[in-house]
């Protein structure tokens, strides 16, 4: 155990509850890294961090179980909300930016035309290999998209890549040189 673990350990959940600020210097700098890693921005996971400070602070129930393993639980859901919320926002964004620029009523019918074609390739593919594709899509990294299809991140960019080669292949087949 390094020092700062030792002096949460040796603490009383009643001594926690006073000494939040000896936790928040033992464990800040810890948490920031565990959600920078989640949402690679050290910046934003500076102040996500502190978040998770205040949320120990208000769940006295935190206090009675293990500290430290609370506080990495809570750090690495901040850090996927964040990332939730980020893909939402850049959605929207998308969406409001296809908006304001007021296509014509055939952007509107070709966008929604090539958005269909996707759509039957996408389902016209195995399963797996649409699920790398729509997720790598959204932005998600290749150790996200690992996690997230229980995959070994080492694989991901063979099979994102045979993903690819079997769309690309069956759009043509459907539709011709894009």
């Amino acid at each position: 155990m390094n020092a700062p673990t030792e002096a949460i350990a040796g603490m009383k959940p009643i001594d926690v509850r006073f000494d939040l600020e000896a936790i928040f210097r033992a464990q800040y700098e810890r948490m920031a890294r565990v959600i920078a890693s989640v949402v690679r921005d050290p910046g934003r996971a500076e102040e996500l961090a502190v978040e998770v400070f205040l949320k120990l602070w208000r769940n006295r129930q935190a206090q009675e179980g293990n500290i430290e393993g609370w506080l990495y639980r809570a750090a690495v859901r901040v850090g996927l909300d964040e990332l939730r919320r980020q893909t939402r926002q850049s959605r929207y964004e998308r969406l409001l930016g296809f908006v304001r620029g007021v296509p014509t009523p055939e952007e509107i019918h070709v966008a929604t035309e090539e958005q269909d074609r996707i759509h039957r390739v996408l389902n016209s593919v195995a399963p797996r290999q649409a699920e790398l594709l729509v997720l790598r899509s959204h932005g998600l990294t290749y150790s996200e998209v690992a996690f997230a299809l229980d995959l070994h991140p080492a694989s991901v960019g063979t099979l994102l890549a045979r993903a690819q080669q079997a769309f690309r292949k069956e759009y043509v087949k459907r539709y011709g040189e894009a």
